[in-house]
């Protein structure tokens, strides 16, 4: 697909779900990859022994993505590791269970805003100290980041927190630019994790969203990889400050 090889890739959030399919993915076009988790160690480890079966370097690291400390801990593990780093793939985040506004607590939102949000800007901010001209950062927003379709209900905090990701990467982009740093943002749709389990697991709700997806299935986790790992590599040096939204369509239906 794109060669990606040499390339040192850290992955927040890369234990499972769609940081896992970008794990792999990155893995699978060349990169060497480090696999940020929060809990899930062992999690994290089945995806590190995945990569290096590839025949690729593989390593976990742990670091809550909305602590400082833990973010400045974590990219020092890395250049202590690689002396070096080509891909951030800004993955980490959380979503809350549909909550009305008048009932969302202080603390539901600063949890979503602080782990979604800021966690992405503090990831970026160390980032950038540390990567040379080439590199790329891709940041996770969504299609509920607001804006045409943005809308849910019951999900201010996330929705919120992932706008403020699109207004992030194009700051970041114009911000990055002479240092010639890429900065990107992929935008998935609906797909099929631990995350979304439970509410597509129901039939007659997956049928409802299905309906409204005109590639009809939701999307995997590979699919995000795929289009980071495109964001990562050479081909795409001319992009930068832009949004790809993943979703089967999902938007333009």
């Amino acid at each position: 697909m794109f060669d990606l090889t040499g390339k040192k890739a850290l992955v927040t959030g890369g234990s499972r779900g769609i940081g896992r399919g970008i794990a792999i993915c990155l893995a699978k076009q060349g990169a060497d990859v480090a696999i940020n988790y929060h809990s899930k160690k062992d999690e994290a480890e089945v995806v590190a022994a995945k990569i290096k079966a590839m025949g690729r370097e593989a390593f976990t690291v742990q670091a809550d993505v909305s602590k400082t400390e833990d973010v400045v801990r974590m990219f020092a593990e890395v250049m202590a590791k690689w002396g070096k780093l080509d891909i951030l793939a800004n993955n980490a985040g959380i979503a809350p269970v549909a909550t009305s506004i008048d009932q969302t607590t202080d603390e539901q939102w600063d949890s979503i805003i602080n782990i979604n949000l800021k966690g992405q800007f503090l990831c970026a901010r160390e980032a950038v100290k540390v990567m040379k001209p080439g590199s790329k950062i891709i940041n996770t927003a969504s299609i509920a980041s607001g804006g045409v379709g943005g809308g849910f209900g019951g999900l201010a905090s996330y929705v919120a927190s992932k706008g403020g990701v699109v207004g992030l990467t194009e700051d970041l982009a114009v911000d990055c630019g002479s240092k010639g740093i890429n900065v990107n943002a992929v935008a998935p749709g609906i797909i099929e994790t631990d995350m979304t389990k439970e509410f597509i697991g129901n039939p007659d709700v997956a049928k409802g969203f299905i309906a409204h997806i005109p590639k009809g299935r939701f999307g995997k986790p590979e699919d995000i990889g795929a289009a980071v790992a495109f964001l990562a590599s050479d081909e795409a040096d001319y992009i930068t400050g832009a949004v790809i939204y993943v979703d089967g369509g999902w938007l333009a239906a």
